[in-house]
């Protein structure tokens, strides 16, 4: 059984309410297995800490550097926030042991899936700042992400290599880029897609990935560089 006390140790938030915390790790599944249960799903708590995750991130990004314009403020929240970051920060704190899952999630590695652990994350943010108020919400933020922030502002944040290839194909005249997964291998916990990217019909790029995103941005630049070389 999973350890309650010892995740609110490590999170370093000890709930008033409990239902609340448990209720942040119901997915779906688990309803469609679990009639009557006192539990309802995450996704309303989902969507509550997905908003502040963005309120935290934006306004400490507004006072981190007066220096960083809008768009370099759009960029940075979206690298933080998007699902790739969370789910790696999820993993990080081992938030996916706590998931109550149906049996057919469970047998599918949904402990595992990028998604269910990006969504439970932000359901334990939505939670904590029901339960403890927007300053312990904020703090347990910038727990979770620290480490991701921090070497954003250290290395950068990655090129938008989508954004730039279409803006490029629709400078040149040639309209926007298309993608279409063409491969997709593995266990649904661990596949890897294959991507590839056309610009009107013609395939300039392939990506490979463990998330049609990552595959898709690594399409978009290797299509980018053959556009530029032309």
């Amino acid at each position: 059984m999973p350890d309650w006390v010892f995740l609110q140790e490590v999170l370093g938030v000890r709930f008033y309410d409990e239902f609340l915390l448990h209720q942040a790790f119901v997915h779906r599944s688990y309803l469609n297995e679990s009639a009557g249960h006192y539990l309802s799903s995450n996704e309303r708590l989902e969507f509550l800490g997905d908003a502040l995750l963005g309120f935290v991130v934006a306004e400490e990004l507004y006072n981190q550097d007066p220096a960083l314009g809008e768009g370099q403020m759009t960029r940075c929240r979206a690298a933080l926030v998007n699902r790739d970051c969370l789910a790696r920060v999820a993993s990080s704190f081992r938030l996916g042991e706590y998931l109550y899952l149906g049996q057919g999630e469970e047998k599918s590695g949904g402990r595992h899936k990028p998604r269910n652990l990006a969504c439970v994350l932000e359901a334990l943010v939505g939670a904590v700042l029901i339960d403890q108020g927007y300053l312990v919400a904020r703090d347990l933020v910038w727990r979770l992400l620290d480490r991701e922030f921090r070497r954003m502002m250290d290395e950068g944040v990655e090129t938008d290599y989508k954004t730039r290839l279409q803006e490029v194909a629709q400078a040149m005249q040639r309209g926007t880029p298309s993608y279409r997964v063409v491969d997709a291998v593995g266990p649904n916990h661990n596949k890897k897609f294959t991507v590839d990217v056309a610009v009107e019909g013609e395939v300039l790029g392939r990506g490979m990935g463990q998330s049609k995103q990552s595959a898709e941005k690594k399409a978009a630049q290797e299509a980018l560089e053959k556009l530029l070389t032309c």
